[in-house]
């Protein structure tokens, strides 16, 4: 289709041309890309920064087939045009949106199905800031791991865009959260967003403190983004039928586990990476977000924990201080005005 003549033929997008450090994320020209049969063109206000967006910008992670190569999975703004099939109404509209990559730029495309709403007095910046932990967490937490009202888990990164998530999510369904961080101001920060308990994971054993805190009894489910030998720790860590969920392995792909205790205690070990998912998924999870947790969104009573907010043009500070390992809750870019 063509665009509306309002809509320029180029912008500023962050492209890397080769993979690196932080210092590789500089502006760049790019043309404006046309939205497809179901896709909807966004006008981009704020876009979030996500921790797989640093390892793809290290040559780690690479946009799977048929995704930009610009970085950033999830952005707000208003929809400029539509692809065929796309009501035109939509043109016009607040919406964020989770993408499969190109967030970092003044517009990007996303499948209409993975859009939602941007209610009022909700900033664009923090409609930038849900889409990716919000869609991770509940597909991971209480699709895969069904976790219920008045069940206990164990998240790990508690003061991370997940980890902050997980625990909004649980204290509007009901769930008890325990959450591991690397610092006692991060366990306050934690608890203060509403963690029931936050373990230092430095200063603390972990598997000792869920022990204690559960009675011996253990948790219903873990979150897991670290991977490697925290694997078997936190198989320690479940109670019997108790369920390991896997999103990433920031410590190791690989790790050794009770097999004997797995089948004893009736343990489930799964994962999942929500990027390479089609629309057609996305779409579904959308829906179901929409139904079960928006009205959350639209009432006030959920809002991501926001760390701190960059230009477009400051994309490499917004990854230098991801990396570093200070933030608490999301870092965003912030387009245009």
């Amino acid at each position: 289709m063509n665009l509306p003549e309002s809509t320029p033929g180029t912008m500023i997008a962050i492209d890397p041309e080769v993979a690196g450090g932080p210092e590789v994320l500089v502006p760049a020209e790019r043309p404006v890309p046309q939205p497809g049969p179901g896709e909807v063109l966004i006008r981009v206000a704020a876009a979030g920064v996500n921790r797989p967006d640093l390892l793809q910008r290290a040559g780690n992670y690479p946009p799977p087939p048929g995704a930009p190569s610009i970085p950033g999975l999830e952005v707000a703004g208003t929809v400029a045009a539509v692809g065929e099939g796309v009501d035109p109404g939509l043109i016009g509209a607040a919406v964020c949106a989770l993408l499969a990559g190109g967030g970092y730029a003044e517009y990007a495309l996303a499948p209409a199905g993975q859009c939602l709403p941007v209610p009022e007095g909700l900033s664009m910046a923090e409609a930038a800031a849900l889409p990716e932990t919000l869609f991770t967490v509940w597909t991971n937490l209480f699709e895969r791991a069904y976790v219920q009202a008045g069940d206990t888990v164990l998240v790990h990164g508690g003061t991370s865009g997940i980890g902050t998530m997980a625990i909004s999510l649980c204290a509007l369904f009901g769930v008890e959260i325990i959450v591991t961080v690397g610092s006692d101001d991060k366990a306050q920060a934690a608890l203060a967003h509403g963690a029931t308990h936050a373990i230092n994971y430095k200063t603390e054993d972990f598997v000792e403190r869920v022990k204690a805190i559960t009675g011996g009894a253990g948790v219903a489910a873990v979150l897991d983004m670290v991977g490697g030998d925290y694997v078997p720790r936190n198989l320690k860590c479940l109670a019997e039928d108790g369920r390991h969920v896997s999103i990433a392995v920031q410590r190791g792909a690989e790790a050794t586990i009770p097999i004997w205790q797995v089948m004893r205690r009736r343990l489930t070990l799964t994962g999942s990476t929500l990027r390479p998912r089609d629309a057609e998924f996305k779409t579904l999870v959308a829906e179901e977000i929409a139904r079960l947790v928006w009205p959350f969104v639209a009432e006030g009573k959920l809002r991501p924990l926001m760390d701190h907010s960059f230009p477009l043009s400051q994309a490499a500070e917004a990854h230098r201080r991801m990396e570093a390992g200070d933030h608490v809750g999301k870092i965003v870019l912030t387009i245009g005005d």
